[in-house]
């Protein structure tokens, strides 16, 4: 009886069909080649010189600051609203969490364009900035970090509010029985059970915002210095200095294989 039972699972788990391996080989091969293309193409001999140049290094170091403040950002709106959407009774929370993942699949130039009329002079709470406070974001190193937190804030949220929904709300309860206010139990509580998927969430906004363009470039520009940061620079460069585009496009490779290799365990490991 054994013997038919394992025969009949190596028949099940005979031989890869022809016809679902090739495909997945030649997939495999269009999103992998093009990578190793760019290695190959990379400066290797000088690559250290041309990283530590000063336009490149002043793309970059933009690109850290901006995509690093744009994160703090995120987390000091974006672990709230992940608390609202997972713990709050709030009418029309199905909506509110459909209209927080728009960004995830709009445009990001549409992100940029929909900021620059909210935001800009002439905007619709721009004009108020502008006119009051003599503030104007369009164009600044500021509409930078407004722009990658726009397109960054949803993976945050979605990370934060399912670290939530996983966590075991008994544990709130009976911080509430022993006369904890909810801050007090969302900070002695809840958030240290569900730091795991807020560093998830933290370190994808990061990178995100680190390989943010179509936003940037339409509601912050493209200035030297003040607005330029690695992607922008990436598309400068391709017509002037291929070589120091490959160099930054390098970076931001290692920086997405980085975030990949330290969430692995969390979004890539599957069942073996």
């Amino acid at each position: 009886m054994t013997s038919i039972a394992h025969r009949k699972r190596r028949r099940a788990t005979g031989r890869l069909p022809v016809v679902l391996v090739l495909p997945a080989v030649l997939g495999l091969a269009f999103l992998l080649v093009p990578l190793v293309g760019l290695l190959v193409r990379a400066p290797w001999g000088t690559l250290p010189s041309r990283l530590f140049s000063a336009s490149v290094g002043e793309a970059l170091r933009l690109s850290l600051l901006c995509a690093s403040l744009a994160t703090v950002l995120c987390l000091v709106l974006g672990v709230p609203l992940a608390w609202l959407l997972a713990r709050g009774d709030v009418p029309g929370r199905g909506v509110l969490r459909a209209l927080v993942t728009v960004p995830l699949v709009l445009p990001p130039v549409v992100g940029g364009v929909a900021l620059l009329f909210v935001l800009g002079r002439r905007g619709l709470v721009g004009q108020y900035l502008d006119a009051w406070f003599g503030v104007s974001l369009p164009f600044t190193t500021a509409g930078v970090v407004l722009a990658e937190a726009f397109v960054a804030m949803p993976f945050l949220v979605i990370s934060v509010e399912g670290a939530l929904r996983a966590a075991d709300p008994r544990y709130e309860e009976a911080a509430a029985t022993l006369g904890a206010s909810r801050w007090l139990a969302f900070r002695r509580v809840t958030l240290p059970s569900i730091l795991p998927g807020v560093v998830a969430g933290t370190v994808l906004c990061w990178a995100r915002a680190l390989g943010e363009f179509g936003a940037t470039i339409t509601f912050a520009g493209n200035f030297p210095g003040e607005t330029t940061t690695m992607p922008l620079a990436v598309y400068l460069a391709l017509e002037t200095d291929p070589d120091a585009a490959i160099v930054l496009s390098v970076v931001l490779l290692l920086v997405s294989v980085g975030v990949l290799a330290a969430l692995r365990d969390r979004w890539i490991s599957g069942p073996s």
